[in-house]
């Protein structure tokens, strides 16, 4: 009689655990992406937009310790705080009182800087219609199984985000862009989060599917800085940006926090304003998408039944050799080429430039003429 009984408690067990783990399975698997990427963006020049340039770095330092590496990182900053000459610390930007806290650091990466940050430069890497000289540190190389963070950060108002007090971009604009991306299979999921004043209208326009929006304040409510630093006489930083850094501190690469925990993140107690999200066009439940699918860089690993030879592709490359050339082969991946190929592939012909010299010896020859035809005393009616 015990024998069956523990037998079949044994088999209990293992069902529920059987069970357990094809709900974690399920889980690791969910989100359908492959890869991550982040565009950071802060908007504003001028030592007393300090905050902004501190928003966005708190951002990417956070971004780089869950796992996105630089190279999956496109980080634009309008202003260079770490070297203004108001800076009585240089080579640092602090994002904490009493200088607690460098984000800046010795590997930051800046991809586009100063009067590089335009609206039409943010747009272009979003829909990935750059020049072809553009190198890849500033290409958002994303596909159809790519989860995107986009942070932006600066001045703006109802339905606009300023660039550098010079121009601006609309919500519609915006919405536009991510719907190209969407287009382009550019993104998987998209989790866009603004840090300004009436940043709930910039999301307001947004059309396209598997997006997710947050911002720090509602229609007519401002965003409050926080942190004033009497050393460096400025604000270091937001409050929904600090809030949202306090957060980012307690998640760790195997974290289960998932969205709902990170709408909560700077309550009205906190902020002042009101923040704000949207997730009616996002197709997950957002109790069950992971703050590391957009946050962190989990490598997933995909179970196959099929063999697959790694040195057929080699012997049928050697097949495809036509008149002692080979083929080349079709790259999906943002038409990338492998290094080897880009060393030894042909240099562009470049434009004609005269020789060395040659613009100095025609001067030479056209005054030799000059003196030969008139002679020394007309110089006066040349000078």
């Amino acid at each position: 009689m015990k024998i069956p009984t523990l037998l079949s408690l044994f088999s209990t067990y293992l069902l529920v655990d059987s069970l357990n783990i094809e709900d974690n399975a399920g889980q690791f698997f969910s989100s359908g992406h492959t890869n991550n990427w982040a565009v950071l963006v802060c908007t504003s020049r001028f030592w007393f937009n300090y905050r902004h340039v501190a928003n966005t770095l708190s951002v990417y330092r956070s971004v780089k310790r869950l796992g996105i590496p630089d190279s999956h990182i496109v980080l634009m900053l309008a202003d260079d705080m770490a070297c203004n000459h108001r800076n009585p610390k240089p080579a640092t930007v602090f994002s904490h009182k009493n200088m607690e806290l460098n984000v800046y650091g010795d590997d930051v990466e800046v991809d586009y800087r100063g009067y590089e940050v335009t609206v039409e430069n943010f747009l272009r890497v979003l829909t990935g219609r750059l020049p072809p000289s553009t190198p890849r540190s500033k290409r958002l190389l994303s596909d159809d199984r790519s989860n995107i963070l986009i942070y932006l950060t600066g001045h703006g108002g109802n339905g606009f985000l300023k660039f550098q007090d010079s121009e601006e971009i609309s919500n519609v604009e915006l919405a536009d862009a991510f719907e190209q991306m969407w287009q382009k299979r550019r993104y998987n999921e998209l989790l866009f989060i603004i840090d300004t004043c009436q940043g709930a209208s910039m999301y307001e326009r947004f059309y396209s599917p598997n997006l997710m929006a947050l911002a720090s304040s509602q229609v007519g409510e401002d965003s409050l800085s926080h942190q004033p630093d009497l050393a460096i006489g400025v604000h270091l930083m937001d409050r929904y940006t600090f809030y949202l850094l306090e957060f980012l501190e307690d998640i760790h690469p195997a974290s289960k926090t998932n969205m709902n925990d990170l709408f909560k993140v700077c309550p009205k107690s906190q902020c002042v304003s009101t923040p704000g999200h949207r997730t009616d066009l996002f197709l997950r439940d957002p109790g069950s998408v992971l703050i590391t699918d957009f946050f962190g860089s989990v490598r997933k690993v995909e179970i196959t039944m099929e063999t697959i030879n790694l040195t057929d592709p080699i012997k049928q490359l050697e097949e495809n050799a036509v008149n002692g050339e080979l083929q080349k082969e079709t790259y999906s991946y943002v038409d990338q080429l492998p290094v080897s190929e880009i060393i030894h592939q042909k240099p562009k012909q470049k434009d004609w430039h005269p020789p060395d010299g040659f613009i100095l010896g025609l001067w030479t020859l056209i005054l030799l003429v000059f003196f030969k035809t008139y002679g020394i005393k007309h110089l006066k009616h040349i000078f």
